[in-house]
């Protein structure tokens, strides 16, 4: 009932059933009209008894849903004349139950009086009465292999004889006056003869079969649904029914024989128990396998066992053979029950053994180089074989116990331990390929993104996409080995694809997290070195804020490179413009006309045609990062720009344009003077040539660049000195007459030419100390 689920159907299910005589076509008639599978008689093996008891099935493919009985044939040879009790039984279990009974019988048997079931209708007509409360059941009588006599001509008798078993039929006060129809609806159908007109047969069935749908229905086969009980307490009322008739003495009476048989056999069959139980190779047996396999265990318990059924079999031999047989059944069973936690024992040790076998053979093939699954497969069947081998061993002939759960046990433990092994295996391999992509991806992702560039993320997916290709091709021959599913596969390979993008992406979104430090960089480098990488000095001739501008545009770039992950072709790439718009311009725009209201394209929270998953720097944090950028970098800014101020102010040694003008209006009288005298202009010249030779040689300028206290400090250390040796020089000069050495004339004229030229690195004479005094040496008398 659970397997069907009956349960659920409420009152929307029928009960079909069918009797008639034994080998009259029963089961065959329910196959072909139920779409059944009841064990059928092979004709050709003889005509014996098929069907034993009472077989249940559910009807395929008939609305509501149909539930049919096979009963045992009536007038069987097997049961023989003294046993017709299961007869009635079964007959009037079947009437007390089914809405639809079926009355199987041979169209030759119409007319006679015992074949067409007459007798035990009478009996079952009765004892119903007297045992169930009344209900219509429909009673369809089935005439197999009709012959040349019209159905309208059989039916009529049928009808009569039914309604004189009726009317024979002792009945209740109540039921006196009650006629044939207040409890039966008789109805009569006749078929073809299955084995000679086959296919006429199959066509009547399967109109008849049509009658079977919708039964319930008002008119249908079973439309009377007095007394119906819900289908959930079908099996229950089934139960209660099928006591009451065995309790019926009438139907039920054993014969004495019977009875001696039963308590005899039983009282031989607890001594043999008791003595199998008190076996001392038996108890031997028992206590050695709890510890490890027996050789022969099979073979010796059976031993055991045949002895002590064939000891029962010597003193219950003049018994009744049917309670002899029942009762030798039963204590087999109790003697199979007892020795079987035993026989479990036994296959729990070989499965044990033949898994502990399993473990070292798969270690040492895979340890050996072999293929995990050729290994795995190899080993399982090796170890499967000698399971088998083993339990054969073991096997009791008698109990035929079936060892295919243990074997299904030590396959499920086989098989996991195989996908033990295969996860830990994969997991390294899958665990060796990302650390190859991480290694791969981790390095050159960085130092693209540092030296941030238009081409940056088309090299990165470059990049991405051959790296991923590699490591797919050498991992998917890597899983070729391992006799995988393609959706297993194909999971785990995009599984690695995943892993590759999620390094990039994960490698992007560190260096994002540091993209103001690498901004900063970015412009200290440009902004302090020159095209070379050599350090700028800040004469005075460098356009700052023209350095300036390249140096943050090329720190905008970085910032819009780092600010979305563009791992697709379809990604959106207007950030810049974005940034430029709003971040550079926008200074600009707003000073020309503040009274014009612009939306900032940066007050939002994420890029236009950028998902969110892929933002790495939100526009509103771009326009943050760009004010802390520009505040820390100003300093630098206003550095450099007083470094060129300063640089101009030491360089610049002529007074102002008023000055000047000034100098020539006031000092005049003076200059006129100068004309008119001569000498004046002489000694002036004078004084200008030695001025000259001082500031070379002290070099003032140089002096002073370090400051104005430390260049006098500097001066006056060094002005005596310089002075002396000039003056030695002009002597010695004046001491050699020009005209002895022209020659010697034009090398000093040279050398001095030379010397005035290199004043300048040698910013003062050599002063050095003896215990004389002071001496001077002069880079001149050097050469």
């Amino acid at each position: 009932m659970k397997e069907v689920k009956l349960g659920e159907c409420g009152l929307s299910y029928a009960v079909v059933s069918i009797m008639g005589p034994q080998s009259s076509g029963k089961s065959t008639l329910l196959n072909h009209l139920f779409r059944t599978n009841f064990r059928e008689m092979d004709a050709f093996k003889g005509r014996s008894q098929t069907t034993k008891g009472i077989w249940m099935a559910r009807c395929a493919g008939i609305e509501p849903c149909t539930i049919v009985m096979d009963l045992e044939g009536t007038d069987g040879r097997e049961r023989g004349e003294d046993d017709t009790a299961f007869e009635k039984q079964s007959a009037l279990f079947a009437l007390a139950v089914s809405d639809i009974v079926l009355i199987n019988m041979w169209c030759h048997d119409i007319g006679r009086e015992q074949a067409a079931n007459k007798p035990l209708l009478k009996t079952v007509f009765q004892v119903m009465m007297r045992l169930f409360s009344p209900r219509k059941t429909t009673l369809l009588f089935v005439i197999r292999d009709k012959t040349r006599t019209p159905l309208e001509n059989l039916e009529p008798v049928l009808r009569e004889d039914i309604q004189k078993i009726w009317d024979s039929v002792p009945k209740p006060q109540a039921h006196k006056e009650t006629p044939l129809s207040e409890f039966f609806n008789v109805e009569v159908v006749a078929l073809s003869s299955y084995e000679e007109k086959e296919e006429q047969f199959k066509e009547q069935v399967a109109s008849l079969r049509q009658r079977f749908n919708h039964s319930i229905a008002p008119g249908g086969l079973a439309g009377d649904r007095r007394g119906v009980v819900p289908a959930s307490g079908f099996s229950f009322s089934s139960q209660q029914i099928w006591r009451v008739i065995k309790e019926n003495k009438d139907l039920d009476l054993p014969a004495h024989k019977v009875m001696v048989a039963t308590v005899r056999c039983e009282e031989i069959a607890n001594e043999k128990y008791a003595a199998f139980t008190a076996n001392e190779e038996w108890c031997q047996l028992e206590d050695a396998v709890q510890s490890g396999p027996i050789p022969g265990f099979g073979r010796k318990l059976s031993s055991i066992l045949d002895n002590c059924l064939s000891e029962y079999d010597v003193e219950a031999t003049y018994f009744d053979e049917g309670v002899r047989s029942a009762k030798q059944k039963q204590l087999q069973e109790k003697l199979l029950q007892l020795v079987q936690p035993a026989f479990q024992s036994a296959l729990g040790h070989i499965r044990s053994g033949t898994f502990d076998k399993f473990k070292d053979a798969f270690d040492k093939a895979l340890n050996g180089g072999e293929g995990f699954s050729a290994a795995s497969n190899k080993c399982t069947e090796s170890c499967m074989a000698q399971f088998d081998e083993a339990c054969a061993d073991v096997v009791i002939e008698k109990a035929n116990w079936d060892t295919s759960k243990v074997r299904e046990k030590l396959r499920r433990d086989i098989d996991a331990h195989v996908a033990s092994v295969r996860a830990a295996k994969l997991s390294e391999l899958t665990t060796s390929y990302e650390e190859k992509l991480k290694e791969a991806l981790s390095g050159p992702v960085e130092a693209l993104l540092d030296g941030a560039n238009s081409d940056t993320w088309p090299t990165i997916r470059k990049l991405l996409k051959r790296e991923a290709e590699s490591a797919v091709s050498g991992f998917s021959d890597a899983l070729s080995g391992y006799d995988m599913d393609e959706e297993t596969r194909q999971n785990m390979i995009t599984h690695l694809e995943d892993y590759a993008r999620g390094v990039v992406e994960a490698r992007a979104r560190e260096e994002a997290g540091r993209v103001l430090i690498r901004m900063k960089d970015r412009f200290t480098t440009l902004f302090s070195r020159d095209s070379d990488s050599m350090p700028r000095i800040w004469t005075g001739k460098e356009d700052i804020r023209a350095i300036t501008k390249t140096a943050r545009s090329s720190s905008l770039k970085l910032l819009s490179v780092m600010a979305a992950i563009r791992l697709d072709d379809e990604d959106a790439d207007n950030i810049e413009k974005t940034l430029a718009v709003a971040l550079v311009d926008s200074s600009g725009s707003a000073v020309k006309d503040r009274s014009i209201a612009v939306v900032d394209p940066l007050a939002s929270s994420t890029w236009e045609k950028v998902p969110s998953s892929k933002t790495l720097i939100t526009p509103v944090q771009c326009k943050s990062l760009w004010r802390q950028f520009k505040m820390e970098t100003e300093y630098n800014v206003s550095q450099a720009i007083a470094a060129q101020e300063a640089n101009k102010r030491n360089n610049n040694w002529l007074p102002p344009p008023w000055a000047i003008v000034a100098l020539i209006v006031l000092g005049f009288n003076e200059f006129m003077t100068l004309l008119r005298n001569p000498f004046y202009l002489a000694v002036i010249f004078v004084g200008f040539l030695l001025a000259k030779a001082l500031w070379v040689q002290l070099d003032i300028s140089g002096e002073f660049s370090n400051g104005a206290l430390p260049g006098l400090i500097s001066l006056s250390t060094k002005f005596l000195p310089t002075v002396m040796n000039i003056i030695r020089k002009l002597a010695e000069e004046a001491q050699n007459p020009g005209t002895n050495n022209p020659q010697r004339n034009q090398s000093k004229s040279n050398n001095t030419d030379h010397a005035r030229t290199d004043m300048s690195s040698n910013a003062s004479s050599t002063v050095t100390s003896s215990d004389n005094g002071i001496e001077f040496s002069s880079p001149l008398k050097q050469e």
